[in-house]
């Protein structure tokens, strides 16, 4: 993480919450967490109080076809009905548990790969980023680039931390 990253998560987690908080009622919308960012993000300090699980909607399994496209038979496999997943716990606020007045409180090589990523994506093999209204970094930043420099992130960082996601799920790479 960068000192312009810190220093403008810092500032969104202070006056917005961040990207780091949802609606309340909308939990089975985050991410899952593979059993590898568990445990990374174990060993730079979360406790069980930090994660929660999750049983496998499907709104969840939906909103995840959606992101992955065409993958949608191997989302579902890995995501069954009757199943259950990892997420990060939020507060009754819907803020992450890991969420601090700094912004997150693990380093950023312990995050998940999602929250790494956000608000990048790749889909169809292009780069894309969601549009987040209360989002400092994209008010602040004038275009990909711009936003790209503020997290102090590079167009191969978002590739690679998307194929490490991939990995992470065992999708294949190349997707």
């Amino acid at each position: 993480m960068t000192d312009t990253q810190n220093h403008v998560c810092a500032r969104c987690a202070a006056e917005s919450g961040t990207c780091c908080t949802l609606e309340p009622g909308l939990e089975e919308y985050c991410f899952p967490l593979s059993a590898e960012e568990r445990a990374a993000m174990e060993e730079a300090g979360a406790r069980e109080r930090h994660f929660c699980r999750q049983a496998n909607t499907s709104a969840f399994v939906d909103n995840l076809c959606r992101l992955f496209g065409a993958e949608a038979g191997r989302i579902r496999a890995l995501f069954p009905a009757s199943g259950f997943h990892d997420r990060l716990a939020v507060t009754k606020a819907g803020a992450c548990a890991l969420l601090g007045r700094q912004g997150c409180r693990l380093p950023r090589s312990a995050r998940p790969y999602y929250c790494r990523l956000y608000p990048f994506w790749i889909r169809d093999g292009r780069q894309l980023y969601f549009q987040f209204s209360q989002c400092m970094a994209q008010k602040e930043a004038a275009g990909t680039a711009a936003l790209l420099s503020s997290l102090g992130l590079s167009n191969a960082d978002i590739l690679d931390l998307y194929q490490r996601l991939r990995r992470a799920w065992a999708l294949p790479e190349n997707a």
